[in-house]
């Protein structure tokens, strides 16, 4: 019940904190465990551009923090996340709401896991791919993330 209360409030947190509003984006949910977060991207003045479709930018911005803190939640201590690189492939005009389910896997997490133990490993970087999609699942963007991974050992070396 605790977990449920703490995701809840994670939630809010991401919904009020300045730079993530901006965005226009809004959490939806987010699992107790951190392995599942939803989100949406309203079509509405606030992401609309000047042709008068969804903004690249709101689309970008609501989807890229999630695999970060989702990796840094479910790993735990003793591994430093960063966020590398990113590639957005737009498809289809956006001109409703939109979108975006982020998951993670324990097989993912005990490959990361596994990985970074091996002898020498000091760090890798893992690929995640998320669609932005209408409600009848329509792909309107795919957003391609590169988050790197180190132990904490790694980053005093």
């Amino acid at each position: 019940m605790f977990a449920t209360l703490r995701s809840r409030l994670y939630k809010l947190g991401f919904n009020l904190f300045p730079a993530y509003r901006g965005t226009g984006g809004r959490v939806t949910y987010i699992a107790p465990d951190w392995q599942e977060i939803r989100i949406k991207v309203p079509h509405n003045w606030r992401t609309r551009n000047y042709v008068g479709t969804t903004f690249g930018g709101s689309l970008y911005g609501a989807i890229d923090p999630f695999y970060m803190m989702m990796l840094l939640k479910t790993l735990g201590d003793g591994y430093v996340v960063w966020d590398k690189e990113a590639d957005i492939r737009f498809k289809k005009p956006g001109t409703e709401t939109l979108y975006a389910r982020f998951r993670l896997t324990d097989e993912e997490l005990e490959a990361i896991r596994a990985e970074l133990s091996t002898d020498g490993t000091e760090s890798i970087d893992r690929h995640y791919t998320v669609d932005l999609v209408d409600a009848a699942g329509t792909v309107h963007a795919t957003v391609r993330k590169t988050i790197h991974i180190s132990t904490d050992e790694s980053k005093t070396a």
